[in-house]
């Protein structure tokens, strides 16, 4: 029987990584698409209004580059952590990584926060 619930604890696991991970590869589809999105706008505007000045693209490619590498991050440490909770299901003892949680609470919160500065202090532009 104790070894229906280890089994059942590593799908759980593995369930967890699973989930980790097509959040990791969000995060990097919208870094993308973030850090593309700058572009796509100078473009429209020079199709436009090719006499105006276009304006820098470099603040949204480096949210969009640092959304991609966060999400890349996340995703290294998704796998650490995976291995980890299996090595610990394995001795029976677990323990709630509450740091991991706190990071990337506070890893994503900022970004939030920067890519809220810059739509508000853009917003004339637009």
């Amino acid at each position: 029987m104790k070894e229906d619930k280890n089994t059942t604890e590593y799908l759980a696991n593995e369930r967890t990584f699973l989930a980790w991970i097509r959040t990791c590869i969000a995060v990097i589809s919208l870094g993308f698409v973030i850090a593309r999105f700058g572009v796509w706008l100078r473009e429209l505007g020079t199709q436009l209004a090719p006499r105006t000045e276009s304006r820098s693209t470099s603040f949204s490619l480096f949210v969009g580059v640092a959304m991609m590498a966060l999400g890349s991050g996340l995703t290294l440490l998704a796998a650490l952590r995976y291995h980890s909770i299996n090595r610990s299901i394995g001795r029976g003892e677990f323990q709630p990584d509450k740091g991991l949680v706190i990071l990337v609470t506070i890893s994503v919160s900022l970004l939030g926060l920067v890519m809220i500065a810059y739509l508000l202090l853009t917003a004339n532009h637009l």
